[in-house]
């Protein structure tokens, strides 16, 4: 039997608040600017804390330091097939670089409270946004060592 085997895209997310803030990216998409956690693919010989760290650097010119798991989110978008597997993290942020260019397609990083998030709930790229902040806010912290990466 030949199946072709399905795979999720496996993404990672930084929920980092600071001051009753959150941070946020702003970016780019084909149906128009939009919000989003500092999120995007997991890359091969990344680990899960490596790939959260990358992204939010690429994405906001941040630093982070995962300290916790959020939580762990699947999202299937109608009609495409492709399913996306977040792995949200709460983290520090230890840095930041203002003059670095950010990743093509995003246009800013922001803090925002969470209930200007909620606001805006029109132009947050995916559910999984508020879902994750809405998570961390309710206190779901859950240990790095629950994630596993065995060489």
């Amino acid at each position: 039997m030949n199946e072709e085997i399905w795979k999720p895209n496996v993404v990672v997310a930084a929920v980092a608040e600071r001051d009753g803030r959150f941070l946020l990216i702003e970016e780019e998409t084909s149906t128009g600017l939009r919000l989003n956690q500092p999120a995007g693919h997991w890359d091969p010989g990344e680990t899960l804390f490596d790939a959260v760290t990358r992204e939010t650097l690429e994405e906001s010119a941040y630093h982070f330091r995962p300290t916790a798991l959020v939580g762990i989110y699947s999202l299937p978008i109608a009609d495409t097939g492709v399913t996306y597997l977040r792995f949200a993290f709460a983290g520090d942020i230890t840095g930041h670089e203002p003059g670095r260019v950010l990743d093509t397609g995003v246009v800013r990083a922001l803090w925002q409270t969470v209930d200007e998030i909620r606001a805006q709930r029109e132009r947050h790229r995916s559910p999984l946004l508020l879902e994750c902040i809405e998570d961390f806010i309710a206190g779901r912290r859950y240990p790095l060592a629950l994630v596993k990466h065995c060489v």
